[in-house]
């Protein structure tokens, strides 16, 4: 795991969102909705504690043993040590079934965020399991903190960044608002408000923005909830694609619209798991997205 070096300048906004989603669309496509509501209940706060009162190494191990039981791991074996290293963590990945977690020393005196770090490197021994990775390093650290927060354990990740006048700290290759982004999407999805979980103040406000980005998902073209503005934008872009088919899409906007067997469809990411879904251009619809099953009202 980068980016864990105490001082470093944090990145805010959504500079990832294009991959965070594509991670969360191979997470679905992966593990089917059904495995992906397996993960219904996030892990509990008591769960990830590990206090200065505790042995530090069974206290990590107890962590370890919480999120290899939460991730679905049952004969993963984590052994936790500590050293001198420029990352925040990092495991090695084998066929198993121990896999060896290191953590940099400055967790030996910031035990708040060891399972934080942990959450992160135990979801890559699963991903290895599963066979999910993305291309080349950077989108695959993503795509684990993705998976991590979407499947109930990276709201500790979320909640290890802090900053103030002296000093900050971030885990994961994540923005906060990102984390805030993916974790309001499975708040969502499993009727969840993590926010009372938050000891950090700066987690909770980017949570709150990645909110209000999760939400906005819900409210774009052709869905029914999507704003006025939005509506006649829509409304614009179909007129002009009936009278000039052929027209390469605006990359602006999340829909796009093709020539169909009998007219016009068009395009749009699913809200939940943005596998795209296509209709037939005819108004008021009820539609089912394939991959998620999530039921969508729409006006093509």
């Amino acid at each position: 795991m980068g980016n864990g070096s105490p001082g470093t300048p944090v990145v805010h906004g959504f500079p990832h969102l294009d991959t965070v989603r594509s991670a969360i669309t191979a997470l679905y496509r992966r593990l089917s909705p059904d495995g992906v509501h397996t993960y219904g209940t996030s892990l509990v706060p008591a769960d990830a504690a590990s206090s200065d009162a505790d042995d530090l190494h069974l206290g990590a191990q107890r962590v370890a043993r919480s999120l290899v039981q939460h991730l679905r791991l049952p004969d993963a074996r984590m052994v936790v040590g500590f050293r001198t290293m420029e990352h925040a963590a990092s495991v090695e990945l084998t066929a198993g079934p121990e896999y060896f977690i290191e953590l940099n020393d400055r967790f030996r005196t910031h035990r708040r965020d060891i399972g934080a770090a942990l959450a992160h490197e135990i979801t890559h021994v699963l991903l290895h399991r599963l066979g999910l990775e993305f291309p080349g390093t950077r989108a695959n650290e993503i795509l684990t903190d993705t998976v991590t927060t979407y499947l109930g354990a990276g709201w500790l990740l979320l909640d290890a960044f802090r900053e103030d006048a002296v000093s900050r700290q971030k885990l994961g290759y994540l923005t906060p608002e990102e984390f805030g982004y993916v974790l309001a999407k499975r708040a969502l999805v499993f009727d969840e408000d993590p926010s009372p979980w938050f000891t950090s103040p700066q987690a909770y406000t980017a949570y709150t923005k990645g909110r209000a980005q999760a939400l906005h998902d819900l409210r774009r073209p052709p869905l029914t909830a999507a704003g006025r503005s939005g509506r006649r934008r829509y409304a614009k872009d179909r007129r002009y694609a009936q009278d000039h088919p052929g027209t390469v899409a605006d990359p602006g906007v999340p829909y796009a619209f093709e020539p169909g067997g009998e007219g016009l469809r068009v395009s749009f990411p699913c809200p939940t798991c943005h596998q795209r879904i296509r209709l037939p251009v005819r108004g008021r619809v009820t539609a089912r997205c394939g991959l998620c099953r999530t039921r969508l009202e729409c006006d093509t």
